[in-house]
């Protein structure tokens, strides 16, 4: 506990180091991780990978672990149709509720090709950790196969999600970019050229050589 409030009250970094590998010799042990890489900027990219990865862990120890693939948070908004609705506009709220929390599996089906919708009414039908494992491209237990999110990632999005939500709802206007749609090529085909010096003269009278 002593190094646990010195890490706490610690403002240098070295010196915030130095204690937690202290603490992690009595807790379990200090691991060392080397990244390496071609260049500066894919040091930069994979170090930042595997902080993220520690701090994700480090998350999880905290709170612990939920399935990953978005199965946590569709569970949680299948969980508000058991909720008492007061009023249309509550309704209305809980819809929107639910409707982001169906998201994230429905966009991660879809990255991998599938019909996100179709995805979901799959997962809907199966309980606890049962989703889709866009890695193998099949339906099993995410827990099992290691496809986890840290509970305090998943809360902490949706808590943020809920903020800035809360905060464009108050603004008198808001600026969003508009998807144009793609433009067919108008180009005619090859076969619909005449071939120079040859004017509309058809192939078949073509002069031969």
């Amino acid at each position: 506990m002593h190094i646990k409030a010195e890490i706490a009250n610690s403002i240098s970094d070295f010196d915030k180091e130095k204690l937690e590998e202290r603490l992690a010799h009595f807790v379990g042990g200090v691991a060392v991780i080397n990244v390496g890489a071609a260049s500066e900027s894919e040091m930069k990219e994979k170090k930042q990978r595997v902080e993220d990865a520690l701090n994700a862990t480090k998350a999880a120890v905290l709170q612990g672990i939920v399935p990953g693939g978005g199965v946590a948070l569709l569970r949680c908004a299948l969980e508000l149709d058991n909720m008492e609705i007061q009023n249309e506009e509550e309704k209305i709220g809980f819809q929107i509720v639910q409707k982001a929390c169906f998201a994230p599996a429905i966009t991660i089906a879809s990255n991998n090709g599938k019909n996100g919708e179709v995805i979901v009414e799959k997962i809907i039908e199966k309980k606890g950790a049962w989703g889709y494992n866009a890695m193998t491209d099949q339906f099993s237990d995410l827990i099992k196969d290691g496809v986890i999110d840290p509970v305090f990632v998943t809360k902490t999005a949706l808590i943020n999600a809920g903020s800035i939500s809360s905060l464009l709802i108050t603004v008198d206007a808001m600026i969003t970019e508009k998807n144009e749609p793609k433009k067919q090529n108008t180009m005619p085909a090859m076969g619909d050229y005449p071939m120079g010096g040859m004017g509309d003269m058809p192939m078949g009278d073509m002069p031969m050589m």
